[in-house]
């Protein structure tokens, strides 16, 4: 690599980091902010919040690199090109594709870092992602609680609590447990207090009363067809507990998402998991788009290439062609939102998620060679 190479690629690499991690940091706290209440009002450890939300940071990483990676090629390129650098490394006989060989370095190692992330770090982390969710969920469901609002705990448990008091005490409760599918059950209390056990948060009531409504069948002898009736029991008590974890501690395995699996998972789905086709479609979908997506870095990259280099730049001009290429790339990101949703209902399109990520850097690799193909003075109007 020569001196001017190493020059060039200098710039690329500081720029690509400070614009990488600021634009990182920023989506980090737009999406944390979500998670901030769990700390402020439900007691969650702040140490729990970093980890929580810095889990989320490869999925970042791996979405915005390739982003960024276009926007410091362009921008660095044009600004080359507007301090008349470019000009004079032209005119020491270097072509278009010698300009271009610092950023296509820098575009490989985007490419690979990508890559590292998808196949391995981002899968990494979201399944521990999810099973904090998860944890917090059903083993601290006390953070899930808010004074004043309906608490889903799960599908089948809600907890609502008309006050929360500092030390945690929970009064004026209302819990509907529709676990017990033949007899749901409506608690009021007048005041509670949640507690840990080895199977997951308990809540202890006090002072309160258990209404259950139980479907009894028709008496024997009953005519055919005679409807069964509805029963309402209602059980005071001084004390009682409810477990605030699943019921069913056979249904209380977690089911992994697509981001979760390896690409062998993706492809090849264990049998055992009866995995449905449509599901069975997405998941092949999502493997395509993960192998693919690294790539993007490269052909993003090209793309500003082309757009820097193959024009006449003026100091002050070449705005339309930073334009024309920022508009691609922002339809490429749209496309490609829309080909994974395309292949993901249907496997027959997997080939529209590769041609969106390689087709621009064939076209952009066209442009940077000078159109061979075309007549020379098309060629020269296109301002190859």
């Amino acid at each position: 690599m020569t001196l001017v190479d190493r020059y060039i690629l200098r710039q690329l690499a500081v720029a690509l980091l400070a614009v990488t991690v600021g634009l990182a940091a920023l989506v980090w706290l737009t999406q944390s902010l979500r998670f901030i209440e769990l700390v402020l009002d439900r007691g969650l450890s702040l140490a729990v919040f970093l980890e929580l939300t810095g889990l989320l940071l490869p999925n970042f990483f791996s979405v915005i690199l390739p982003i960024t990676t276009f926007v410091v090629t362009l921008f660095v390129y044009v600004r080359l090109a507007g301090d008349r650098e470019l000009v004079v490394l032209r005119n020491t006989g270097r072509s278009h594709w010698q300009l271009a060989r610092p950023a296509l370095v820098l575009a490989t190692i985007s490419a690979a870092l990508c890559m590292v992330l998808q196949l391995w770090l981002v899968p990494l982390t979201h399944a521990a992602f999810r099973e904090w969710q998860y944890e917090i969920r059903n083993q601290m469901a006390a953070v899930l609680i808010q004074e004043g609002v309906f608490s889903s705990i799960s599908d089948d448990l809600t907890v609502y609590a008309r006050q929360r008091d500092n030390d945690g005490t929970l009064r004026g409760i209302l819990v509907h447990d529709a676990r017990d599918k033949g007899a749901p059950a409506t608690i009021l209390a007048e005041e509670g207090r949640i507690v840990s056990s080895p199977l997951g948060p308990r809540v202890i009531l006090l002072n309160g009363v258990r209404q259950t409504v139980e479907r009894v069948p028709p008496p024997a002898g009953s005519p055919p067809g005679t409807p069964s009736t509805l029963r309402l029991s209602s059980l005071t008590f001084t004390e009682n507990s409810i477990d605030m974890a699943r019921a069913s501690r056979s249904d209380d395995v977690r089911n992994r998402d697509s981001r979760e699996r390896s690409i062998d998972e993706l492809l090849h789905p264990d049998p055992a998991e009866h995995i449905s086709d449509r599901d069975a479609q997405k998941f092949r979908a999502e493997a395509h788009q993960r192998l693919a997506s690294p790539f993007t870095a490269i052909s993003f990259a090209m793309v500003g290439l082309a757009a820097a280099l193959t024009g006449q730049f003026r100091r002050h001009g070449g705005s339309a062609r930073v334009a024309l290429g920022v508009g691609l790339v922002v339809g490429l990101l749209a496309f490609g939102l829309t080909s994974g949703n395309l292949a993901a209902g249907n496997n027959r399109y997997i080939w529209v998620i590769w041609a969106q990520t390689v087709a621009p850097a064939i076209v952009s690799a066209w442009f940077l060679s000078g159109l061979p193909g075309l007549p020379r003075a098309t060629a020269a109007r296109l301002g190859a």
